[in-house]
Order: structure tokens, then sequence, then C-alpha cells
């Protein structure tokens, strides 16, 4: 465990010592954050659709913001050129699981994420007004589904890095993926606004329990056995992700090329 905590201490204090960069990153979701706030309350603040209220859909937005953010300091951008400058071989040399210390640095930056997301949402909340919190079983479950976000969240991102070692490029791949998670996690609009196949697709996918599942239970649109349900639904994505993403690993180094052998 001591090689673990040291990668995610070093991935700390790299994203403190290039505050800029982590900041620069902060401000695209916080621009996007706004710019949405700014849309649905104009459409939401005559009247509801599709059940959501002005108030309902800012809380939702909130916790689509907080998801967002989540796990952004994972680096796999990093990875990516490691993968594709050959440099991974020295990653397979050290005495640590490859995927479980991508993971250590993934939770390294979690803390400085949730203070990050604290502050945003402290001010928002103070500007446009406050929110409702689910009490009881309503928040444990919140509070499930939100832990549950974050190695989710990893797999799904580690999962499309290793397509470096097929694609040999990373652009193409990190789009692809944005594009598919945030219309498919719920994070752009509720799922609920898709067209009924779309969003039943969507709902049992894992990108769901990325935004949806969390954001739902929040503001109790879901609650008992089904909201329990999607939270199960989540943790089964996070256990076959995670063996998944093993045999996806073992695949991966048989494309492994290192100066040219």
């Amino acid at each position: 465990m001591r090689g673990y905590r040291a990668l995610a201490r070093a991935t700390a204090r790299a994203a403190l010592t290039y505050r800029f960069s982590l900041l620069l990153g902060m401000g695209a979701v916080l621009v996007q954050l706004v710019a949405l706030l700014a849309v649905w309350r104009v459409i939401l603040e005559q009247s509801p659709v599709n059940g959501f209220t002005w108030p309902q859909m800012r809380a939702y937005l909130l916790v689509a913001f907080a998801a967002g953010t989540v796990v952004s300091i994972l680096g796999d951008f990093r990875m990516a050129f490691r993968i594709l400058d050959g440099d991974v071989a020295l990653d397979l040399v050290k005495p640590v699981d490859y995927q479980k210390a991508r993971f250590a640095e993934a939770l390294g930056g979690l803390w400085i994420e949730v203070l990050l997301i604290a502050a945003v949402v402290g001010v928002t909340l103070a500007v446009t007004g406050g929110v409702d919190l689910p009490a009881g079983r309503a928040l444990a479950l919140f509070a499930a589904s939100m832990l549950l976000l974050v190695p989710l969240k990893f797999l799904i991102v580690y999962v499309s890095t290793l397509a470096c070692f097929w694609t040999q490029n990373y652009m193409g791949v990190q789009w692809a993926r944005l594009a598919v998670v945030n219309l498919l996690s719920g994070a752009l609009i509720p799922l609920v606004y898709l067209p009924h196949w779309l969003a039943t697709v969507a709902q049992w996918s894992p990108f769901a329990g990325l935004t949806s599942t969390p954001a739902l239970i929040f503001l109790g649109r879901v609650h008992g056995p089904e909201a329990l349900l999607l939270v199960a639904v989540q943790l089964g994505w996070v256990l076959a992700l995670w063996f998944g993403a093993r045999l996806v690993w073992r695949a991966a180094l048989r494309r492994l090329t290192v100066n040219g052998g």
C-alpha cells in the first residue's frame, strides 16, 4: 500500500504545483455550469417541462457539476502519452499493479476537487438560492451513489485510454468518449428529455451512474426500491468494468511496442 499512497500524494502535489492548469480545467466546467443555468432558467422559469421545475433543474445541474468535476485530475493525457511513446514500459517494471496505481493517482487529487466543488456550489447557492436536501435513506443512497461514481468514472476513462494501444492516437478517443458520456450520462440534459428508447438504453448503461443516478436520487425523483436498484446497477458496472479492464490490459500488453520490439 505504501507505493499506492506515494502515487496518490504525488498526484496531489503535482496538481498544487501546476495550479494554473488545474484552475483552467475547473474554469471550463464552471463556464458550462453557468451557461446551462442561464439557459434552463429561461426555459423553466414560467412553467415546468417534463416534470422539472427551475429549482429542481438548478439542483440537478449542481449535482451534474460535482459529478463532472471529480476524478478530473486523473491525467488521462499523461497516461495516453506514456502509452504512445512507449514509456509505459517503465511502469511495467515498478512493483505495483498498473490499474491500481492509476486508480491511486485518481484518488490522490480527490480532496482538492471536493474543496473546489464545495466553493463553487456554495457561491452558486448564495447567488441563486438554496436547494432542498434529501433526508434519511435517500441521503444515504445519494452519498453511496456519489462514492460509486468515483471508481466508475475512473474505469470509463481508464478503459478508453487503453484504446491508445490500438489507435496510436488519443484525441479522437477522448472526443468520442466525451460526446457519448455527456449525452448518455445526463450531464447536458436529463435523460427524460431524450427519446424513450434512448433514455432506457442510457439508464441501464454505465454512463447514467456518472450523473443521472445521483441527481435523480438527490431530487427525490426516484426513491425506495427504484433508487436502491439504480445504485446496485452502479455497483454492478463498477465490478464489471474493473475486471473487464484487466482483460483489456492483458490484451493491450500484446500490442506494446518499445524500440521496435
